[in-house]
């Protein structure tokens, strides 16, 4: 049975103005994510891994192309009518972590929410959830400042995952994280996308992440360069009910330090 697609790019260029010179970002890059990839973009530094992301994030326009997100051409829209999709489709999951200082992890969780106008009910039913399946329902109450970074990583992975979005994306989500907690952090993201179906879309340039998603996407200068099957495709070959056990239990057990 083929996959439903999530986003769809085609023949995509986009170019930026540094002064008098034009910089071509992206040149002629089609693409096909379907519901439930964990898929990395890969590539050294100023291959428009970046640039790919913002476009499929829906925070910047292409040149030239077309974009499907869950089935909406938003190519023509513009970008103050593409907030609706970023807020209602999309999650976010940044490097710096972009967490409000002087909120708690719960109100973190809970902003994006509030601004979806979700009923405050269901709002504590999800904030709750979420930070429970992260490890941190007992760090519901400390600000930002007062957590570690693996910690603050997976407040930004709850308010990524509350608004139950169709497709998450990460920007280099592990760069500013050292290399034990930075693998913590993609079995959690991983784990989640097997038990909820989620597409995750996470930039990198580390081998070690990439061979934990399930496809690989290697851009150079601009270009989609091959595409390559990664290391999380073999837990495919468990069977259903036993992964998504496996799954749920080690999101339940990880640590809360990291």
């Amino acid at each position: 049975m083929n996959k439903q697609s999530v986003v769809q790019l085609t023949s995509i260029d986009k170019s930026y103005r540094l002064g008098r010179v034009s910089v071509r970002a992206l040149a002629d890059v089609s693409l096909d994510i379907t519901r439930g990839d964990f898929l990395a973009l890969a590539g050294p530094s100023g291959s428009g891994k970046t640039t790919l992301l913002n476009l499929i994030g829906c925070i910047d326009k292409p040149d030239r192309g077309r974009i499907v997100i869950d089935g909406a051409d938003v190519t023509a829209l513009p970008l103050h009518r593409l907030a609706a999709t970023r807020r209602d489709v999309l999650g976010f999951v940044f490097q710096t972590f972009n967490l409000i200082p002087v909120l708690t992890a719960w109100q973190n969780v809970e902003y994006p929410l509030l601004l979806r106008g979700t009923p405050r009910r269901e709002r504590r039913e999800r904030v709750e959830r979420w930070l429970e399946l992260v490890g941190l329902a007992d760090h519901a109450r400390q600000r930002p400042d007062q957590l570690s970074g693996g910690q603050r990583q997976r407040v930004a992975i709850a308010r990524a995952m509350a608004g139950d979005p169709k497709l998450v994306i990460a920007d280099e989500p592990t760069a500013n994280l050292d290399s034990d907690t930075g693998a913590r952090i993609l079995d959690l993201l991983g784990e989640i996308n097997t038990t909820t179906n989620c597409t995750f879309v996470f930039s990198t340039h580390d081998p070690a992440l990439m061979a934990r998603a399930g496809r690989v996407v290697h851009i150079r200068d601009g270009r989609v360069d091959r595409m390559a099957d990664g290391g999380w495709q073999m837990a495919e070959q468990m069977p259903a009910h036993h992964l998504a056990a496996t799954s749920a239990s080690a999101i339940r057990h990880l640590p809360s330090a990291i």
